[in-house]
């Protein structure tokens, strides 16, 4: 069912719109989910993985698996063919900006919820 106006539902434009994606766009679509501490840690689910950062693959043949990542290579997707959303994050490599990423995805989410709140939909 289409849910947007403006996006197709159609699963071969869906595809051309997800491998022809600009690298800023690839960034978002290259996240993974933090882990339970982490996400109870910095009140955020979700974050671009990063070179530097520790995952733990939880899907297929490597499952269990956990390791620092080497290098996130946008164009090429992976050097280890394994997209993120089949990893989770256990540990982040903190630095200023991911620091600042961080707080305005906080920020965010709690002004959502203040929203959400204040209609009754909760």
């Amino acid at each position: 069912m289409k849910t947007h106006q403006s996006v197709s539902s159609q699963r071969r434009k869906s595809r051309k719109a997800h491998f022809s994606a600009p690298s800023s766009i690839r960034r978002k679509i290259m996240s993974s989910h933090l882990s339970k501490d982490l996400r109870t840690k910095y009140e955020v689910r979700s974050i671009p993985v990063r070179k530097g950062d520790t995952v733990k693959i939880m899907r297929g043949t490597n499952k269990g698996r956990e390791g620092k990542v080497q290098a996130v290579y946008r164009k090429k997707w992976a050097q280890i063919p394994i997209h993120p959303s089949n990893c989770v994050i256990t540990t982040l490599k903190i630095d200023k900006d991911r620091k600042a990423i961080l707080e305005k995805k906080k920020r965010v989410a709690k002004q959502k919820n203040k929203h959400r709140e204040g209609a009754g939909l909760d």
